[in-house]
C-alpha cells in the first residue's frame, strides 16, 4: 500500500514538497515549512502502519487499487473505511508533529509549558503546596493539532452539517478532527519521584501522549460504531435525520460498504481472493468469512528456523537448523 509516496515496507529517501501529491496550498505551506516535512512523512507511514495493523484479519485490510495519497486529495466513496482513513491519516500527523516538538526538533514548538506556567501562577496567589507539581515536556499536542488542520485544508468552523445532511468534505473534515481528537482523548498523566533514597516526597508530572497503537485501537472502536448521516446531495431525507446530533468522536459516513468479496478495480477493492485464512478461529480471518463461502485451498508449507542453540566459550552461539511443516490456507 502506498500512500503520499510512503509504503509500509520501510523509509523511502525522503521527496521534496514538489514530489509529493498535494494541493497548491499545502503546497505552498509545506515549502513555506520545509522543517516539518519529515514529521509530515513519518505521520503518513505511522497511518499506513496502523491502519493496516487494525485491519490485517479483516475482508478489508486496508489496501486498495488506487493508492490515495494521505494527504493530498480527497477519497470519494464515503463509506466507514474512509471514515476511518481519514481519522487515522489525521491523527498520524498530529502524533508524529506533536513528538517532534516534544524531541525539541522544530523551530518553532517544544514542550507544552501552559501546565508549568499555570502552577507558577497559582503558587503566585498562596494556593497551598501540593506533593507534586506539573514539570518535565509535557507533548505540545495543541501545535500538532494546529498543523494537522491546516495542512488538511480544514475549515473547522464549516464542519458542522446543515439541516439537510452531510456533503462528502464535511464528511471527512468530520472523521478528520474525530483522529486529531483521539490523540488529545487518549493522552495520560506520567509522573517521576523526587526525593532521598527514592522516597516520593515530590513528583513531576508531565502530560503524553499514548503509543499510537492505543490511538488506533481507540479509533478501530469508532469505527465499529460509526453512525451513517443523511446525504445532503440526495433529495430525499428524512425529517429525523435533519436534526440527528452527531458527537465530534464519533466517525460518521454517508454509503454503506461493499463487502470487499470480489475484485472490483473501478472501487478500489481487492477482494480476498489469495488471501491467508485461519481454519480454527471463529473471528473475522476464518476460512468461511474471509472467503465469503467461496472455500479456501490448504497447502504444505515449509519453515526452516535456527534451534536449539548453545553458548559455546568463548565467543560463538552454536544452533541446530529445524525445518516443519505446516498446512497453510488461501482463499479461493
Amino acid at each position: 500500500m502506498r500512500w503520499l509516496g510512503v509504503t509500509s515496507s520501510g523509509p523511502p529517501a525522503r521527496p521534496g514538497c514538489d514530489q509529493l501529491p498535494l494541493s497548491p496550498r499545502q503546497r505552498d505551506l509545506c515549502g513555506r515549512k520545509s522543517f516539518l516535512l519529515p514529521s509530515v512523512l513519518d505521520g503518513a507511514r505511522l497511518a499506513v502502519s496502523e491502519c493496516q495493523n487494525q485491519f490485517r484479519l479483516e475482508r478489508w485490510n486496508c489496501s486498495t487499487y488506487k493508492d490515495p495519497p494521505v494527504f493530498g486529495q480527497q477519497l470519494t466513496s464515503g463509506t466507514k473505511e474512509t471514515a476511518f482513513i481519514y481519522a487515522i491519516m489525521a491523527a498520524g500527523l498530529v502524533h508524529a508533529v506533536t513528538r517532534s516538538c516534544s524531541q525539541v526538533n522544530m523551530t518553532e514548538c517544544g514542550c507544552d509549558a501552559r501546565l508549568q506556567n499555570a502552577a507558577a501562577a497559582a503558587r503566585g496567589f498562596s494556593v497551598p503546596v501540593q506533593s507534586w507539581h506539573w514539570g518535565g515536556c509535557s507533548d505540545h499536542i495543541q501545535y500538532g493539532t494546529w498543523f494537522s488542520r491546516r495542512f488538511m485544508e480544514t475549515t473547522v468552523k464549516n464542519m458542522s452539517a446543515s439541516r439537510g445532511g452531510y456533503t462528502l468534505s464535511t464528511m471527512n473534515q468530520h472523521n478528520a478532527e474525530a483522529g486529531r481528537q483521539a490523540v488529545e482523548k487518549t493522552m495520560s498523566t506520567e509522573c517521576r519521584c523526587h526525593g532521598v533514597s527514592g522516597s516520593c516526597t515530590v513528583k513531576t508530572c508531565w502530560k503524553t501522549m499514548a503509543p499510537f497503537r492505543e490511538v488506533g485501537a481507540y479509533l478501530k472502536d469508532r469505527y465499529e460504531n460509526s453512525v451513517q448521516v443523511s446525504d445532503q446531495s440526495r433529495r430525499k431525507t428524512r425529517r429525523k435525520d435533519r436534526r440527528h446530533a452527531v458527537d465530534k468522536h464519533q466517525l460518521i459516513y454517508l454509503n454503506r460498504s461493499p463487502n470487499y468479496c470480489m475484485e472490483d478495480p473501478l472501487r478500489g477493492v481487492a477482494g480476498t481472493r489469495g488471501r491467508r485464512c485461519n481454519r480454527t478461529s471463529g473471528g473475522p480471518d476464518s476460512c468461511n468469512l474471509l472467503c465469503c463461502g467461496r472455500g479456501y485451498n490448504t497447502h504444505l508449507e515449509r519453515h526452516v528456523q535456527r534451534c536449539e542453540c548453545k553458548f559455546i566459550w568463548c565467543c560463538y552461539v552454536h544452533c541446530r537448523r529445524c525445518e516443519s511443516m505446516n498446512d497453510t490456507h488461501t482463499c479461493k
